[in-house]
């Protein structure tokens, strides 16, 4: 369970993370409740994995879903540029995060 609370709270940093740039500076109401609301679940959630996987381990997994999640989210929202340099570094997250899951 511990490790399904973790990808959530990933998934959720993905979500606060994109949604910073729709608050336009925290000056929208509706996104800045929803991005705040994200930063809160998602910081909660991986508090309760942390019980029971470790701490660098659970942080590390936490910040590479956010990271590889949002990267995407930009090029595909937001037309950032989806270069071999920047799949690869992704490709290369990703499979460190693999990797600590699978020691863990």
């Amino acid at each position: 369970m511990a490790w399904f609370l973790l990808f959530v709270a990933g998934v959720l940093e993905v979500g606060w993370a994109v949604g910073l740039k729709y608050t336009d500076g925290f000056t929208r109401p509706v996104p800045t409740a929803l991005t705040v609301g994200a930063m809160v679940a998602s910081l909660g959630l991986l508090g309760l994995a942390m019980k029971a996987i470790p701490l660098g381990t659970a942080y590390a997994l936490w910040v590479g879903i956010g990271t590889v999640g949002t990267a995407i989210l930009g090029m595909v929202l937001f037309d950032e540029p989806a270069t071999l340099g920047r799949l690869s570094s992704l490709g290369l997250i990703v499979a460190g995060v693999v990797g600590l899951k699978l020691a863990s």
